[in-house]
């Protein structure tokens, strides 16, 4: 990330469950209280994906942001659908991209970047299950290499 940037919320499971092709970064349509509400750090991205509708907007469902609590009646919803800012071209390619078998749109990290909130996308193929088995093996792999280098080298 860039300097300025503060990062609120990360999709770990994404760079897990799909291979992720290609990145975008997209503004955040957020109500007064979901901007406090994320600026405290209550927001999770797990279980969230975006998609193209009718309209042709991209928004992003399921992506929760705990109530702000000083809002009382006039809060937010927690899991409403949120708009995202993108070019329409963008979003035209990003939505052929989406539409392949396996492709799914699902959102990386969201985060503050000179005081708006961004939310970083990938376009990702899903992975099957001896994939993800393979991803745990290098991953362990790697690991364990890094140990072995951190022994030799007092």
């Amino acid at each position: 990330m860039a300097e300025g940037t503060e990062v609120v919320a990360r999709n770990k499971k994404a760079q897990f469950e799909y291979d992720i092709e290609e990145t975008l970064e997209a503004g955040l349509v957020l109500e007064g209280s979901e901007v406090k509400s994320v600026r405290q750090g209550k927001a999770s991205l797990d279980g969230a994906y975006c998609q193209v509708d009718r309209e042709g907007e991209m928004k992003i469902h399921g992506m929760y942001i705990k109530p702000y609590e000083e809002a009382g009646p006039f809060g937010h919803e927690p899991r409403r659908n949120r708009k995202l800012l993108l070019h329409d071209q963008q979003i035209g390619k990003w939505g052929q991209m989406a539409e392949q078998e396996g492709y799914t749109i699902v959102p990386l990290s969201l985060y503050f970047r000179d005081g708006w909130a961004k939310l970083k996308i990938g376009i990702a193929k899903g992975r099957q299950k001896h994939d993800k088995r393979q991803a745990i093996k290098e991953r362990e792999m790697e690991r364990r290499l890094e140990r072995e280098r951190s022994d030799y080298n007092f």
